[in-house]
């Protein structure tokens, strides 16, 4: 039995614009602050009251960051952010990511903004919209189609 694909469900996808992404990413970004948040309290609380930073606590803050994106884009391709603006990662082939992948493109999306977010903005420029991380994962973000209802 063949393995159904993102496109099989939804086969009129088109590339999702910037502004999409950049917005579905501010609202995740604001999830994240929170839960950076509440690992801060929690790590606070554990360390007797005293700050805390360091090497520990900066990889489980990486590591919780990478299990966030990496559990939506593995489980059904959209982060909280990408599900309100019906937008979603995939492979090029419209496959779900792979854990390995998912990886691959959390740490490649890294290297998009350290020149002043101009791997995102490549975008812009590249006649199949791919970010600089897109590219090399070879995944897609992909704009799905508004849900027609029964009482429409």
């Amino acid at each position: 039995m063949m393995k159904r694909t993102f496109r099989d469900e939804y086969p009129d996808t088109r590339p999702a614009s910037l502004t999409k992404r950049l917005v579905a990413m501010l609202y995740d970004f604001m999830l994240m602050v929170a839960i950076w948040m509440i690992t801060g309290f929690i790590a606070v609380a554990i360390n007797d009251g005293e700050a805390v930073d360091g090497p520990l606590f900066n990889t489980v803050l990486f590591l919780i960051t990478f299990s966030f994106y990496g559990f939506f884009w593995t489980r059904n391709g959209q982060t909280l952010g990408m599900q309100a603006w019906r937008i979603r990662v995939q492979t090029l082939d419209g496959y779900r990511l792979s854990w390995s992948r998912a990886l691959l493109r959390f740490m490649l999306s890294i290297l998009s903004w350290i020149p002043l977010g101009l791997g995102y903005l490549w975008i812009l420029f590249s006649d199949e919209k791919l970010a600089w991380h897109d590219k090399w994962s070879e995944t897609c973000i992909v704009q799905l189609p508004k849900v027609k209802r029964d009482n429409d």
